[in-house]
């Protein structure tokens, strides 16, 4: 937090010293100004990793198509669009870390759309010269589920489905806000899963042994920080292959459970842990998934339409925007709709639990209808969110 306000003091300098500068060149060049910048950026696209990449294709596709240029900032040295040969798409390396966030804070841009939260929170701060920050969706989502304030200061937000415009609008009653600008457009990355999914679907695949996917959520609500051993011990007591795939910011905020849990089952040849930048191949290899509040739950149920077991694992909304709704969490609340509940007193009958639920298909109408609700425009999100920027960048700088 102390880091963040040195951030911030330190760019509030910055601008101080740039309007000095502007108010003194317009003195020395007579009184003339220009209108615009000529440095100014169109539209920019940030993205903090490259497994985003998956989101912002779509987007970078369309501008390509239509001769519009677009630049892309990341803070992945090897983002998989540094190496794309586009003609007006312009993707640059800007740093990791406080660096990328430097950089950021100084941005000369009209539009910047991001899929990362805590705009205006920590070391992210919204630049005075950029007009309006729009955020996406890196997976099926209520908008409840991000850190406290993590869409507080974007001005638009561009949907999956009408569930994020019922709660954002309802949080921002609740804090006496103006409601955001929102526009359901659909979801990039489920778009991109889907189109990978259907051509994947297309070969033919070899099917091995039954495999179970325990992925979980990160956090103390998490399987693996409430559970950890004792629930996969109860898979190793069954007849089915497990991959575990914990959430990519366990590595980092629960490593020290990790690294033990990794320890103790390193020699078990019926455990693979999963690390990678692509889930794919997990989601696609195994026959069912066990999770928490994990967002891979719905593409799981959505895409790959195989069967979701959920634990119990009573989430805490106190640290996420969620707290703000007087409903339960939507995400959470249609989990018994979509998947099957795990109690930890279950643990002991885990053989039987898994080949029922590997076989029940009384779930896949109800699933039908949740869809819905947050995913629309499927394979169409990426033109529309595409629209929907150069329309807005032409309201904001319309002569």
């Amino acid at each position: 937090m102390l880091f963040s306000v040195a951030i911030g003091i330190a760019t509030a300098l910055l601008f101080f010293a740039q309007k000095i500068f502007v108010k003194l060149k317009f003195i020395l060049s007579g009184g003339k100004a220009e209108k615009n910048s000529s440095t100014k950026m169109p539209y920019v696209i940030f993205s903090d990793h490259k497994r985003y990449w998956n989101v912002f294709k779509p987007i970078c596709d369309e501008f390509e198509n239509r001769g519009v240029d677009i630049v892309y900032w990341t803070a992945s040295p090897d983002d998989p669009a540094l190496s794309l040969k586009y003609d007006h798409v312009k993707a640059e390396f800007i740093g990791e870390g406080n660096k990328a966030f430097a950089r950021l804070n100084m941005m000369n841009a009209g539009i910047c759309i991001s899929t990362t939260p805590g705009l205006d929170v920590y070391q992210w701060k919204r630049s005075q010269n950029c007009r309006w920050y729009v955020h996406v969706f890196h997976s099926v989502s209520d908008a409840t589920g991000y850190r406290m304030f993590g869409l507080n200061s974007y001005d638009a937000v561009l949907a999956g489905g009408p569930i994020v415009k019922k709660y954002l609008d309802e949080i921002a009653e609740k804090r006496n806000q103006s409601k955001k600008e929102i526009v359901i457009c659909g979801i990039t990355y489920m778009d991109t899963l889907l189109e990978k999914y259907r051509q994947y679907e297309a070969k033919e695949q070899k099917k091995e042994a039954k495999t179970v996917l325990l992925a979980p959520s990160w956090g103390p609500s998490g399987i693996l920080s409430k559970y950890g051993e004792k629930i996969i011990d109860s898979l190793l007591n069954t007849d089915w292959n497990i991959i575990i795939r914990p959430h990519p910011q366990s590595f980092k905020s629960e490593k020290n459970i990790i690294d033990s849990l990794m320890s103790k089952y390193q020699d078990n040849k019926r455990i693979r842990w999963d690390s990678d930048m692509d889930n794919f191949p997990s989601l696609h290899e195994s026959d069912l998934m066990i999770s928490d509040f994990s967002g891979v739950i719905y593409d799981y149920a959505f895409i790959f339409k195989k069967p979701v077991i959920y634990a119990q694992v009573n989430f805490d909304p106190s640290p996420y925007d969620a707290a703000w709704i007087d409903d339960e969490k939507w995400m959470i609340k249609i989990l018994p709709d979509i998947g099957f509940s795990l109690d930890e007193k279950d643990f002991d009958n885990m053989q039987k639990i898994l080949d029922d639920v590997k076989n029940d298909k009384s779930l896949d109408a109800k699933r039908k209808d949740k869809l819905d609700l947050c995913w629309q425009n499927i394979g169409k999100s990426g033109a529309c969110i595409t629209d929907y920027l150069i329309k807005k960048y032409s309201d904001l700088f319309r002569e």
